[in-house]
């Protein structure tokens, strides 16, 4: 296999895109209380920790992010 394939298959099975959904959030914590992924915008509304894309690659082995995402009442996060 070519090393670029190699590069292009290992980034996509080894990670999960996450969306957030701002308009499903009612910014009640859980999020970030259970993942250093999410932070909150100055209204409470979900974000990314580092970025203000509405969507972010994280790795598979991240157990916290998933635990979050499952845990969001919402459903304002979802796996893609």
């Amino acid at each position: 296999m070519l090393p670029l394939v190699k590069k292009i298959n290992s980034y996509y099975n080894n990670t999960m895109k996450v969306l957030l959904i701002p308009e499903k959030c009612i910014a009640c914590g859980l999020c970030q209380t259970y993942s250093k992924v999410f932070d909150y915008q100055d209204d409470g509304i979900v974000k990314f920790s580092d970025s203000n894309d509405l969507q972010m690659a994280v790795p598979d082995s991240d157990s916290d992010t998933l635990l979050a995402v499952k845990s969001c009442p919402t459903k304002a996060l979802t796996i893609l």
